[in-house]
């Protein structure tokens, strides 16, 4: 069962049914391809023909399968095809020129001695169109699966950067999160009227942005922008000048899109994982990198205590981020910060 489930594997199917099917039928397609060039063919003309052509194919195609089998687990990488056919091909080559004149002595001694003319059927001829048959059967399922692989890939990623984005918005809309800005409400309210009203609506905002999104694929890195100094003016009321956070961004690429939420999940990654005191404030930038990336770093002084990270925030990012683009998201960890690119999208 291993055995098969491997070959499954390797081949793309599982081909027991194809082989049981395919080789007789291959076998009796065979000789009828040169019955134009046999004038004087028969019953008995085409059953030595066809047990030839058996004979061929169930040598040729168990030999050319086994080849295809190793082929692909020494380059089973998208990126070893090339190496893949090349070896394929150097193999069965090889192995044609090797059993041709010994396959076509065992046909001529065993179905045709005594028989005469090989009644128009060459065995050089017909072992090269099966062995090609064979071949293009194989990388033609082959291919056929990893496109049906492909696709199924596409789908599934589309239904994790839903399920992502449903649960970031569920990270989000926690009751910690709540507690805290509630906290700092309950000691501005008394203190400044003003800025308690500023940060009710500021809370507001974020919450809104937050449900708002959470059916959103991209947006331009404006609205992004616009809901992250909402976010970032609630931290700064919670930790005050302990918090510092830089925003250079060019106005020509407010327009470019970006994932909804990802500079948020990435804010809220820094604040977690980092002490933030006044002997260690935490400093946060937004820019530009000369690559045309939106870089979002921050100094790095990890907490002592604290739980095992998930890291789902970057996770989430990085799964959504490959369904609209082919660059990267970079994470680069040094002794003393922490740097996450995210490629902007232009539409």
């Amino acid at each position: 069962m291993m055995k098969v489930c491997q070959k499954k594997k390797v081949l793309g199917f599982d081909d027991t049914w194809f082989i049981i099917i395919g080789i007789p039928v291959v076998s009796a397609i065979m000789p009828l391809m040169f019955l134009q060039f046999e004038n004087n063919w028969s019953l008995e003309w085409y059953k030595t023909n066809f047990f030839i052509s058996l004979f061929q194919v169930i040598i040729y195609w168990f030999i050319i399968r086994k080849v295809f089998i190793l082929s692909r687990v020494r380059f089973h990488a998208f990126s070893d095809t090339w190496k893949r056919m090349i070896f394929q091909l150097g193999i069965v080559f090889l192995v044609y020129l090797i059993l041709d004149p010994i396959l076509g002595k065992i046909c001529h001694k065993a179905f045709l001695e005594g028989k005469g003319h090989f009644g128009g059927v060459s065995i050089a001829v017909s072992s090269i169109i099966m062995i090609s048959l064979v071949v293009a059967i194989y990388e033609s399922i082959y291919f056929y699966q990893q496109l049906k692989k492909s696709i199924q890939e596409k789908e599934e990623l589309q239904r994790e950067n839903i399920q992502s984005q449903l649960e970031g918005l569920k990270s989000k809309v926690n009751p910690h999160f709540l507690f805290n800005s509630l906290n700092t409400l309950a000691y501005l309210i008394p203190e400044d009227a003003d800025k308690s009203v500023k940060f009710v609506q500021k809370l507001s905002k974020v919450y809104r942005y937050i449900l708002e999104m959470s059916d959103e694929k991209l947006i331009p890195l404006q609205q992004e922008l616009d809901f992250l100094n909402a976010y970032i003016f609630l931290l700064k009321e919670r930790f005050e000048e302990n918090l510092r956070v830089e925003i250079d961004i060019p106005k020509a690429r407010l327009t470019d899109k970006i994932i909804p939420l990802s500079l948020q999940i990435l804010f809220e990654n820094a604040i977690k994982h980092n002490v933030i005191s006044s002997s260690k404030p935490l400093f946060i930038k937004v820019l530009i990198n000369p690559e045309g990336k939106l870089i979002v770093e921050n100094n790095l002084q990890k907490k002592k205590q604290i739980k095992d990270s998930t890291k789902f925030g970057l996770e989430n990012i990085k799964n959504r981020y490959r369904f609209f683009s082919t660059e990267a998201v970079d994470v680069i960890s040094t002794s003393s910060s922490f740097i996450v690119s995210l490629p902007l999208i232009k539409l």
